[in-house]
């Protein structure tokens, strides 16, 4: 393993060939640091609603099932509403049990095909209009117009059904059914809105909005986003099953779907949880967990660190790990927890807190890493960008600068990584999750391998914050010692993000799995949550 005076390269021969044929290709191929070498845009798969647009997020659904199952508006959202705005659920009752089935489930009466809509009841112009009797006020109706009837045939005049719609509404009720007695039929809601309309405005105005809730309340696909304050809006996810996901609201705020905390992955739901319950309350008690120094194992010189690395020197001339406070050494390794070396000569209570503020201490380091790498290391990487974008004397294409801004986003993703997989090892490895007891021997073979890989992969993202902080770019740097750094930078953050892969794929598939309590975490994202976009209007 090479030390840290020693450049880590890893290079790959085919990859060096293909990079060299491109340098060849086109010299004048080359823009500037925030615009050079864009991410594919991945397909919008999140949606952003707001009051404006929930009409018409509501409408796109309805209008799905109006043309799967040729049926009215009302009778199609009152289906969405039974299935909780879930497509897959209606087309399984579809393909299992037929379009009379599926009606038949969610209780909605369709009207025969040879008849009319609500105006069936009217006569026709020329022929004179029969008298029609109200079963609920025993009124003679003369005007056809003055009454209405619903799909079921069922007619009543316009005043008792404005009098019923009222009453319902009231009661918060979002589709209203026939006044006939046991009568499962929904009433269209143009009539409820026609009839509402004359008479008391307000009401009309309020069912719409139960209506439009109806699609925020009951849909298993939309959540509010959790921001505070919160920002109006609404985050509507293609597929209902991919609720382990985590999204990004257009207001900026990240959380999980599945939970609406924080995004968290690769810890699961119910474990972050209880982290972070555990966190915010022990963190503020136990002061000595949160330390912000280090004595240096040489000269016990506390030792502050002012950058995000974490592999820091003493002035005395000693290395040492800031995130266990150990001397630097090619096999060091402080990742794990070594339960008999450091809790042999404690009671259970000791051993516990001991535990806890292993974990919690090198969360910390990793998130206040991430903080400083974000703030003060992301503009000194921009002032590198901009050096070497200006260097005239190198070839325009060896000039342009992005792989810096890839690495350092490959960077921050695997501090976010690293602080989150020790919230879950203080879980996945305690006494707290219940594990099937005929896999005890194969959690020990997966905790090794998950070990193994958060090693790795805080090994590699030091060297990788070391890297990225080291001097700028010279303008008269030799194209070759360019090239160079080029490659370290960019194998290092090839390898840093295939080691948070290997980290998410150990969870997911070696150790989530040994636990009674069915649990999942959300796909490896290396530039952050899916962004939802505003849906218009």
């Amino acid at each position: 393993m090479a030390s840290d005076d020693e450049p880590y390269l890893y290079y790959d021969e085919d990859e060096a060939a293909e990079e060299d044929d491109g340098l060849e290709a086109d010299e004048d191929d080359v823009g500037l640091f925030e615009e050079a070498a864009p991410q594919p845009e991945r397909r919008a798969d999140h949606w952003a609603i707001t009051r404006k647009s929930l009409s018409a997020a509501q409408q796109q659904d309805v209008s799905m099932v109006m043309n799967l199952v040729n049926v009215a508006r009302h009778n199609a959202r009152a289906l969405l509403m039974h299935h909780r705005w879930k497509m897959d659920r209606i087309h399984d009752f579809l393909e299992r049990r037929g379009r009379e089935g599926l009606f038949r489930d969610a209780g909605i009466v369709v009207p025969p095909e040879d008849c009319g809509t609500a105006t069936r009841a009217r006569a026709a112009p020329h022929k004179r209009p029969r008298i029609v009797t109200c079963n609920v006020c025993f009124e003679d109706v003369a005007r056809p117009s003055d009454v209405s009837t619903m799909d079921c045939g069922h007619c009543f005049c316009n005043d008792c059904w404005t009098e019923h719609f009222l009453a319902s509404v009231g009661n918060g009720k979002k589709h209203i059914h026939c006044m006939q007695v046991k009568c499962p039929a929904i009433c269209d809601d143009a009539t409820v809105r026609r009839l509402l309309g004359r008479k008391y405005p307000d009401t009309a105005k309020r069912f719409d909005n139960l209506v439009l809730d109806s699609y925020l309340d009951n849909n298993a696909s939309v959540k509010w986003c959790p921001s505070t304050p919160h920002c109006g809006r609404a985050i509507r996810i293609v597929d209902a099953s991919e609720r382990y996901c985590e999204v990004e609201c257009p207001c900026g705020a990240s959380f999980c779907f599945n939970c609406t905390a924080p995004a968290h992955s690769p810890c699961p739901c119910p474990m972050w949880d209880k982290w972070d319950a555990k966190f915010r309350g022990e963190s503020e008690n136990l002061k000595w967990i949160a330390v912000n120094t280090k004595s240096c194992p040489n000269c016990l010189r506390p030792i502050e660190k002012n950058g995000g690395c974490n592999h820091v020197s003493c002035p005395c001339g000693q290395h040492l790990c800031y995130a266990c406070g150990g001397q630097l050494h090619p096999l060091h390794s402080c990742n794990r927890y070594d339960e008999a070396g450091h809790a042999a000569n404690y009671d259970s209570i000791r051993r516990q807190m001991l535990r806890y503020t292993h974990y919690c201490d090198r969360f910390n380091v990793h998130v206040n890493s991430r903080k400083a790498e974000q703030a003060e290391l992301w503009p000194a990487v921009q002032r590198r960008a901009v050096l070497l974008e200006s260097a005239t004397a190198i070839r325009p294409l060896i000039r342009e600068a992005s792989w810096l801004a890839r690495a350092h986003r490959a960077l921050l993703a695997s501090r976010l990584v690293l602080a989150r997989s020790y919230a879950f090892a203080y879980y996945m490895f305690g006494d707290e999750v219940r594990i099937y007891p005929s896999e005890k021997a194969n959690l020990a073979i997966a905790k090794v391998l998950f070990e193994h890989q958060q090693w790795q992969l805080e090994e590699n993202a030091e060297r990788l914050s070391k890297v990225l902080a080291a001097p700028g770019v010279k303008p008269v740097l030799a194209e070759d010692e360019l090239l160079r750094a080029m490659q370290e930078t960019s194998n290092l953050a090839k390898i840093v993000d295939t080691h948070c892969r290997e980290m998410y794929k150990v969870i997911q598939d070696e150790l989530l799995p040994l636990l009674l309590e069915p649990m999942t975490i959300a796909a490896y994202r290396p530039d952050g949550p899916d962004k939802a976009k505003d849906l218009p209007a």
